[in-house]
């Protein structure tokens, strides 16, 4: 068997191009989707997919497969279909359609998430908000930045830092579908901050680009939900870590793909207080 494929961050951007037109060229297909006319139906573990989720998900792996076929996908509605590829080395780990509830709700928060992870950690990451008509990338130890969907893909990259934790009025993210106990618990521990609720992956890019400040998930959640807005967060000058500080892995097929918990920080140093 030959030797497993491994990305390091250095050729990940090099495939950074190309890997925004494949979430592009997803992000167009879920357009020509209106939540009357995606056929919304619930899985066995009871959250809902559509016809959207699959075409999306459909054109990243038919992109994926013809830009580097040697690297494994890890994707949702594949895992819930068919056995998990062997994921050594490197592997894409995609979200179709993240936040399929917002979708069906007519909202504009759900996103495309697609990353490249290496040795269990990510090391690129892209989100779209196909609706909103933007997409957040990033490169672990390179750069960060934000840019307008186009017909042509995207274009146009602005920059994007995470902030100091701000002395007055800090942001917290919650999720609008899955706010549960132990994070409005971790939230009264930090301090006062204002609460903002949405769905979906579009939670790290706001803790990317410097418009929020923490987004705590003490809840379980899966890899694809996570994977891209890790390595943005991470790319953004933040960092995200399980609640004890320690770090992330993925590719944990043992524990179906799940996360425990995380919380993703704008200023290590505001997490690094709160850890102490």
């Amino acid at each position: 068997m030959p030797p497993a494929l491994e990305i390091l961050p250095d050729q990940a951007a090099g495939l950074l191009d190309d890997l925004t037109a494949i979430v592009a060229r997803a992000s167009a297909v879920i357009g020509k989707y209106s939540a009357a006319s995606a056929d919304s139906h619930l899985k066995p573990d009871q959250s809902p997919v559509t016809a959207a989720d699959v075409a999306s998900e459909a054109t990243i792996v038919d992109g994926l497969t013809r830009l580097m076929p040697a690297v494994p996908v890890l994707s949702e509605e594949m895992a819930s279909t068919k056995a998990p590829p062997a994921l050594n080395g490197s592997f894409f780990v995609v979200d179709p359609l993240d936040g399929t509830r917002e979708f069906i709700a007519g909202r504009d928060e759900f996103t495309v998430n697609l990353a490249i992870v290496t040795r269990g950690t990510p090391v690129l990451g892209i989100v779209a908000a196909p609706r909103r008509g933007l997409v957040w990338r990033g490169i672990v130890g390179g750069k960060a930045e934000q840019l307008r969907l186009t017909v042509n893909g995207a274009d146009k990259p602005q920059p994007i830092r995470t902030r100091r934790w701000p002395e007055r009025n800090p942001v917290a993210l919650v999720s609008r579908s899955h706010l549960d106990p132990n994070t409005e618990a971790f939230l009264t521990h930090i301090g006062p901050v204002t609460h903002n609720p949405s769905g979906s992956a579009i939670k790290f890019c706001q803790v990317a680009d410097g418009s929020a400040d923490v987004y705590p998930r003490l809840a379980t959640t899966c890899e694809w939900d996570v994977a891209a807005g890790h390595a943005l967060v991470f790319a953004a000058g933040g960092i995200v870590t399980a609640p004890d500080g320690g770090s992330l892995t993925f590719g944990h097929a043992e524990r179906n793909f799940r996360v425990p918990s995380f919380i993703a920080w704008g200023d290590p140093a505001k997490a690094a207080s709160i850890k102490g």
